[in-house]
């Protein structure tokens, strides 16, 4: 590893330089730009750096939806112990999801955002969302927006309340403590469902994106997406700065954690790190890595999504590796994948991502090339 150069921070393999030295210009050219990235192949950490005014290297925040790896990780496990079959119907772990047309959902279904229930009518409250059972026993009575299987839509939020519900009807244990126990404290990694008080000073907000003019654009869309992304209480929640939210832990939207701890996180459970056993098996990480949908969403009106079980697959948008690679983006430019194939395993946050939201493409840039390298 090789010693980073002012502007930047940290260590690059020797075969990374050049591309680190896009990410210095990047940071010459646009003073508040604030990142971390980490990355490993084959178990073997080959970057970790930072840099800008807003991030040092232990600097903690909310990477929105990619906070979505934990409940991909942890429902595999489950798979692997074989305490939970994705082709068999959620009703059968959680009878009082059966209600309302939804007896013969399967897991595989509920988990690849084929279900229909990406809210309840009326609306969930962040009250209901930001609580262990309540959300999940009001979807529980919920029609599906659509007959499932017939079509899937990004259940943004409620994803996190459908897996943790089911997680506890499997397990007996929440997805926080099955997370922490079982995942995160055995491997160590820096991100949290739930951020400890004695870590709160390490948080770092995340900054609003700034767009192009003068005024937002007025947001465009499906019926249903435009229905989901307004407001959902008199004032709407910051899922990345707002105490209530970090302090609880979304499994879909705010975790919170470093580029270390996530990507920490992909590659013990993929590769093992240093040598080690991963957690997952080279088949589990197949199963649950088998693209299930491709296509239109419904929610958020795009043709070229792509979704494993939990996890996103590679796209037009989120070209980060092969066809068997994985991970998730968050909706203010952090990422985390994995790459079987290539042993890669990524994550980057960024203080201030680009607009209009979603991946940042520097960063879906650099984990593309370096899963692309001779290692």
């Amino acid at each position: 590893m090789e010693q980073l150069c002012a502007p930047l921070s940290g260590e690059a393999d020797s075969q990374l330089l050049d591309e680190m030295s896009k990410f210095a210009s990047y940071l010459r050219c646009d003073p508040d730009y604030s990142f971390q990235v980490v990355a490993y192949v084959g178990g073997r950490i080959v970057l970790d750096a930072w840099g800008g005014p807003h991030f040092d290297s232990d600097a903690l925040s909310v990477p929105y939806s990619v906070s979505k790896n934990i409940i991909g990780v942890s429902i595999a496990l489950l798979v692997q112990r074989g305490e939970l079959d994705l082709d068999e119907r959620v009703a059968l772990y959680w009878p009082e999801f059966g209600q309302a047309g939804k007896k013969a959902i399967t897991v595989r279904q509920l988990l690849s955002h084929q279900a229909g229930l990406p809210d309840a009518t009326p609306r969930l409250t962040w009250e209901e969302l930001l609580d262990y059972h309540r959300a999940a026993d009001r979807l529980a009575k919920e029609r599906p927006l659509w007959h499932p299987g017939s079509a899937f839509g990004y259940h943004g939020i409620t994803i996190g309340n459908l897996a943790s519900e089911l997680v506890f009807r499997v397990s007996g244990r929440t997805l926080h403590d099955f997370y922490e126990q079982e995942i995160r404290a055995t491997v160590g990694a820096d991100f949290y469902l739930g951020l400890p008080d004695a870590l709160a000073t390490r948080r770092v907000d995340v900054l609003p994106m700034i767009p192009p003019l003068a005024q937002i654009p007025e947001r465009k869309g499906s019926a249903l997406g435009s229905w989901l992304m307004a407001p959902r209480d008199s004032v709407d929640m910051n899922l990345g700065n707002d105490p209530r939210s970090w302090r609880f832990g979304h499994p879909a939207a705010s975790a919170t954690g470093s580029a270390r701890g996530i990507a920490l996180l992909m590659a013990a459970a993929v590769t093992g790190i240093g040598g080690a056993q991963p957690l997952l098996s080279r088949d589990t990480v197949e199963v649950v890595a088998q693209q299930q949908v491709r296509g239109y969403d419904e929610v958020l009106d795009q043709h070229d999504r792509a979704h494993g079980v939990v996890f996103q697959k590679p796209s037009a948008q989120l070209a980060w590796g092969g066809p068997r690679s994985f991970g998730h983006d968050g909706a203010f430019g952090a990422i985390a994948c994995a790459d079987p194939d290539s042993g890669l395993a990524f994550a980057y946050t960024v203080a201030r991502g680009p607009w209009p939201g979603g991946a940042d493409p520097r960063a879906i840039r650099l984990a593309g090339v370096i899963g692309k390298k001779s290692w």
